[in-house]
């Protein structure tokens, strides 16, 4: 199986520890190592490290080098310009079939953490093994909650189909990107609802005839070379959405899966309890709990009093300071502040 993982963002959720020339996805904030450089090392010792593509823009290429010395040149997938999803899954698939590759398929992504990950190494090889059997569909990934999380999307699970070596898989019944908090409270306990981490195998043919059938503009663009031409919209508003989905199917995990995709989902992702702080850089805290407080200047000291759910992040050039119910505004702050004239703080 080939696996692609998509590595051109820039992360604005994160601002301003994620920059338009340093996105998260390179930055080496977890035990030394960033998010790309785990990613590899979580599906290399099991598919090998020649099977494995990053796609990303021109500008990260010699980045991805110096982080993944081992990857073979030809596996950096590069895009002619940034678009969105849809034409950037497009341009890999059309890639992998030009350099004679066929078969199944995983899209993976860079920024993500995992905490067992033969869950997740062990749930791709049950996906390839049931593309192999019907080439035709997509096996999604899903991962049991544990919380309400309004910030992603959620899978429903219906109904057992089958099992393989031991391992059941069921029906895919929907889903729903960025409910309300009280409807994912309630699909929290409901058992039925997963998060979604966006993962999923398929067959390369088959995800070739999608956009032939689903997005005929993009693909004509992409394969004629007309990559700047190709619509910049997302992956699952060109095909997931439009896809007859009858015969997908779930795998439930519990991978211990997190993506540090806002600032208060990162201190999620590193923190020892709900109340407790996650703290980086010279910094003092009074009364403060379950809050973010990085600071990257090592000459100044930051200091908090009586914080309760915040995120303080300090850089050289940037300051921001914001509840963790309004992260998800962060990216409307960054367009603001490209409005205002700021670029160069972005």
């Amino acid at each position: 199986m080939k696996l692609v993982i998509y590595a051109g963002g820039i992360g604005t959720r994160l601002w301003p520890l994620s920059r338009e020339n340093s996105p998260k996805q390179f930055d080496k904030i977890f035990s030394g190592k960033s998010t790309l450089q785990l990613a590899i090392e979580r599906v290399a010792p099991v598919f090998g490290i020649e099977n494995i593509f990053i796609q990303t823009l021109e500008k990260f290429a010699d980045t991805i080098k110096d982080q993944i010395p081992e990857l073979p040149k030809d596996n950096i997938l590069v895009e002619p310009e940034k678009r969105n999803l849809a034409p950037a899954v497009c341009f890999s698939m059309i890639r992998l079939k030009k350099m004679g590759y066929a078969g199944p398929v995983a899209l993976l992504w860079a920024d993500h953490l995992m905490e067992r990950v033969n869950e997740f190494t062990d749930a791709l090889t049950i996906g390839e093994k049931l593309i192999d059997k019907n080439s035709d569909r997509f096996v999604f990934i899903g991962e049991r909650s544990r919380f309400a999380n309004n910030n992603l999307g959620w899978i429903k699970t219906g109904e057992k189909t089958g099992s393989i070596e031991n391992n059941d898989y069921y029906e895919f019944a929907g889903w729903k990107y960025k409910p309300e908090l009280e409807e994912c409270a309630r699909m929290h306990k409901n058992g039925d609802y997963f998060w979604n981490p966006g993962y999923f195998i398929t067959s390369i043919d088959f995800l070739i005839s999608c956009y032939k059938d689903l997005a005929p503009e993009i693909y004509e663009r992409v394969a004629t070379n007309r990559y700047g031409e190709a619509e910049a919209t997302h992956f699952d508003r060109a095909i997931i959405e439009k896809v007859n989905l009858s015969n997908a199917v779930v795998l439930k995990t519990n991978m211990g899966w997190s993506d540090p995709g806002t600032l208060y989902a990162l201190k999620e992702a590193l923190e020892k309890s709900r109340a407790a702080n996650v703290v980086q850089g010279k910094v003092s805290t009074l009364n403060t709990e379950d809050s973010l407080i990085y600071n990257l200047e090592n000459n100044k000291l930051v200091t908090t009093v009586g914080l309760k759910g915040m995120v303080v992040v300090n850089t050289p050039d940037a300051l921001v300071v914001v509840p963790k119910d309004e992260v998800v505004r962060v990216t409307e702050l960054v367009d603001k502040l490209k409005k205002e004239g700021f670029n160069k703080y972005l």
